[in-house]
């Protein structure tokens, strides 16, 4: 830079500083409005907490704390704001409410705002669904001595219980998740899976899947009938996962302590009898499902079985479920219950060593070996032929996803992927 250039760049800016100082400077009226300056808190409902108590504790306004309960009240149930979930809190520092927002579950949150500055006592509520971002991903697990069932092999590839219960949901027709598992099987599944701000925000469907299961390969791939609009799973060849019964009524954990016989020693009398069902251990409180559609005939207390369940369901069949803890909401006689809704919990009600679950099954009045009976099931309804070829090509797609998927997760991280394979 020139010295010559240096001067005049100096004589312009007193020139300029002069002029400055000769302009008036207009003071703010009362029609220029500053904005407050604001504070965002982000926290969890602390335990106990109301909406009242939880707005009082940022030093709000009274009488905006009590505006704000009134506008959620009109959208929201207050008495169902839980602990630990999250919210998100603006005030200015004067103690005015701009903004609070609530996760109520995994789609949707509470907010409440002012739409108008200038009038902060204004508050309006609504329930807004959560803006979540979508992806297919996949994943591959083993059964094996570390993850010995299908909770603790998708927890060790990185994934929640809830995909666990959507894949038992998916093969409870073909696979008892109770006895069915073995060291060395495994599976593989596609999925959708929602985040919000990069946090996991739920599972969507899962769209096709691979299962080994006591040596025997499982295939399940999603289907919307383009006539009816409904979804359901079926294997590749189109033939329907859906089966009359349930394999069992309980999803997860149990074993089989006892089986189906004629002649066995009862655990408390000591006397050989008839054992006319299936006995689950598993942990009090365990939710227990029917099996199928049906009707409740009973639900009441009946001896020895203590508190015991009984369905009517087609074909001359009827499930028993003995030694409950409670019986589930609203199932009482002639309620109708769907295949897989809870009907009770597993207790150790009646003549009983510990919690358990014993399942009977009765066709045309006589009881039979559920587990035998099963198998002789027939399958729900076919793909129609007229979609077959649409089918088809789906499975394809989801086939190529996987692979896809499983390829690009496995170059991203291959010592988590060698480990869960070993």
């Amino acid at each position: 830079m020139s010295r010559q250039f240096i001067a005049l760049f100096g004589v312009a800016a007193l020139v300029t500083a002069g002029c400055a100082a000769e302009i008036p400077v207009r003071k703010a009226g009362p029609d220029l409005v500053l904005p407050a300056e604001v504070e965002t808190i982000t926290s969890r409902v602390p335990r106990n907490a109301t909406l009242d108590s939880l707005l009082r504790q940022h030093e709000l306004a009274v009488e905006l704390v009590d505006a704000a309960v009134q506008s959620a009240r009109g959208v929201f149930d207050l008495r169902n704001l839980r602990a630990e979930r999250p919210y998100k809190l603006v005030r200015s520092f004067d103690g005015v409410l701009r903004e609070f927002e609530y996760q109520i579950d995994a789609d949707n949150f509470l907010r409440i705002f002012n739409p108008n500055h200038e009038r902060p006592g204004e508050l309006r509520a609504a329930v807004v669904p959560i803006e979540k971002e979508t992806e297919v991903a996949a994943v591959r697990g083993e059964i094996n001595a570390r993850t010995s069932s299908l909770i603790a092999a998708l927890d060790a590839a990185g994934e929640k219980v809830q995909l666990a219960l959507a894949m038992a949901d998916v093969f409870s027709g073909s696979i008892d998740f109770n006895s069915d598992l073995h060291p060395g099987d495994g599976f593989e599944v596609v999925f959708e899976k929602s985040t919000y701000e990069g946090e996991f925000a739920g599972y969507g469907d899962i769209l096709g899947a691979r299962f080994v299961a006591d040596g025997r390969e499982h295939m399940a791939f999603r289907w919307k009938d383009p006539a009816t609009g409904k979804t359901a799973y079926y294997d590749e060849d189109g033939r329907s996962l859906r089966r009359f019964f349930l394999k069992s009524p309980l999803k997860f954990e149990p074993r089989i302590t006892s089986g189906f016989s004629l002649r066995r020693k009862h655990p408390v009398h000591g006397t050989y009898r008839a054992h006319l069902g299936v006995d689950y251990g598993a942990p009090h409180g365990s939710a227990v499902v029917s099996v199928a559609d049906g009707v409740v005939v009973s639900a009441a207390w009946a001896g020895g079985g203590g508190r015991q369940v009984r369905i009517r369901h087609a074909g001359g069949y009827e499930t028993y479920y003995l030694h409950l803890s409670r019986f589930g909401k609203g199932i009482r006689g002639g309620a109708r219950v769907k295949q897989g809704e809870v009907i009770g919990y597993v207790g150790a009600t009646g003549t009983a060593t510990g919690p358990h679950l014993d399942y009977r099954v009765r066709k045309n009045g006589a009881f039979v070996n559920p587990r035998v009976e099963h198998a002789k099931l027939p399958p729900g309804e076919p793909i129609a032929g007229v979609h077959l070829a649409a089918f088809r090509q789906q499975v394809e797609d989801a086939r190529g996803r996987m692979a896809t998927v499983l390829a690009e997760s496995a170059r991203a991280t291959p010592d988590a992927v060698r480990a869960n394979d070993q």
